[in-house]
């Protein structure tokens, strides 16, 4: 992981860095340098999977382009939110960049899209308005989603089988959830579930409460606004003290465990070491290439049975830049990304279940594969998803996620209560949303 921004930039001098099209008239500054080129900044996070095709779609753009020059960087997730935190403080970030649900954190260095969708720039025909307002704040166009999607567990079928449990269904609750994990490790002795950089503040905390009911979250949804959504932290006890319970028995990692998980190609389930992990959707593909071999999904637990435990959501979106001195042509790229066949054939979907009809219809499979879990799991999730689930990220969802995790770890090691460690994240979320 570390060493791919610098082989980025290799392949970047050797092959992409290419001339770049000159402005087609509009603003001063989009018109390029005295020479018509054109030199933008993109970046994004994701698997190596990801990066590859990301490339590849660059390089395709420039030589159908030739006097625009797209400079990429990329990382893991935790990298790229470091990086952009920097840049955005100084309002100096990429011309194009990718930003999920935490975007309200980021929303002074976003340009709305509207007037590139207006005069065509930026082609939303072939879409909806529902896939749009994914995207929405306000009443404007922040970006584009890169591909719906939606929070999931995937789980390995063999090793369910080879420990005699049935593999969960969409009825599945989080008593279910537990019992399995103690199950797996019993039988097995792997972990019955698995994680990616701590993450459980997701099932636990930002998306956990939305399973309750009324879309609650640490944002309002209801009021647009970064106010709490709700007000009982007892709907946070439940999986903290579940947490504890799967740690001490050895069928959930430990911090530690967890930090040695740097990317989803690392993940304890593709190593065989654990039979579950909580991904996004999208991220099967990689998930199902890494492990070589057969990778569900399925909806997460529930936590009352007359609600939907998962909702659709965007994976996530491009972006322009405030401070770019070439919006036209950022909204030119971003287009290209969205509407070409022959870039998205490249793209595969990866990022989620494209929002453009024609390149949905052009990716989707016939042949079972990651790419066709992917789209079942969304029509599943279409299905008996619940809508009202809040998944849009409060601006200061980083240091409330920061201050979760760190009383969890109490919890885990027994130097705190679980209810008294709710109490103390809802004062700490209620305090930050001042």
């Amino acid at each position: 992981m570390k060493h791919w921004k610098k082989v980025m930039t290799t392949m970047v001098a050797g092959t992409l860095l290419l001339g770049g099209l000159a402005g087609c008239g509009g603003k001063k500054e989009d018109k390029g340098d005295s020479s018509g080129k054109v030199k933008l900044t993109m970046a994004w996070w994701g698997s190596q999977e990801r990066h590859d095709a990301t490339a590849k779609v660059i390089k395709l753009y420039q030589e159908k382009n030739p006097n625009v020059t797209i400079e990429p960087e990329f990382y893991d997730f935790d990298g790229y939110v470091t990086k952009l935190n920097v840049l955005s403080a100084s309002s100096k970030v990429w011309d194009i960049w990718q930003i999920a649900g935490n975007y309200p954190a980021y929303l002074d260095n976003i340009e709305p899209m509207d007037e590139y969708i207006k005069k065509g720039t930026i082609d939303t025909k072939d879409t909806t308005e529902a896939y749009l307002k994914t995207t929405q704040r306000d009443g404007k166009q922040l970006g584009l989603s890169n591909g719906m999607n939606a929070y999931a567990v995937a789980y390995d079928p063999e090793l369910f089988k080879k420990a005699g449990i049935d593999e969960p269904t969409v009825d599945w609750t989080w008593d279910d959830f537990e019992k399995i994990c103690l199950k797996i490790h019993e039988k097995l002795n792997i972990y019955g579930f698995s994680l990616q950089t701590n993450d459980d503040f997701y099932p636990g905390a930002s998306v956990g409460v939305g399973q309750y009911g009324g879309g609650k979250n640490f944002y309002d949804i209801k009021t647009n606004s970064d106010t709490l959504g709700f007000d009982d932290p007892s709907l946070l006890v439940p999986y903290l003290e579940m947490r504890k319970k799967l740690v001490k028995a050895g069928a959930f990692p430990d911090s530690g465990a967890i930090a040695e998980v740097k990317d989803i190609e690392n993940d304890y389930l593709v190593k065989g070491e654990a039979a579950m992990t909580w991904v996004a959707s999208n991220q099967v593909n990689a998930l199902g290439a890494a492990a070589n071999r057969e990778i569900k999904l399925i909806t997460l637990p529930k936590r009352k049975a007359d609600v939907g435990s998962t909702a659709l959501m965007s994976s996530q979106m491009l972006c322009i830049a405030k401070n770019s001195k070439y919006k036209e042509e950022a909204a030119k790229f971003i287009n290209f990304f969205h509407n070409d066949l022959e870039a998205n054939k490249i793209l595969k979907g990866e990022r989620g279940v494209p929002i453009m009809s024609k390149v949905r219809e052009e990716l989707k499979p016939e042949e079972d594969g990651p790419l066709k879990s992917t789209y079942d799991y969304i029509e599943l999730v279409g299905k008996v998803g619940n809508p009202e689930i809040n998944t849009v990220e409060n601006k200061n969802n980083a240091v409330i996620k920061d201050q979760y995790l760190l009383l969890m770890e109490k919890v885990i090691n027994g130097d705190e209560k679980a209810e008294k460690a709710a109490q103390e994240i809802y004062d700490f979320a209620k305090d930050k949303v001042k």
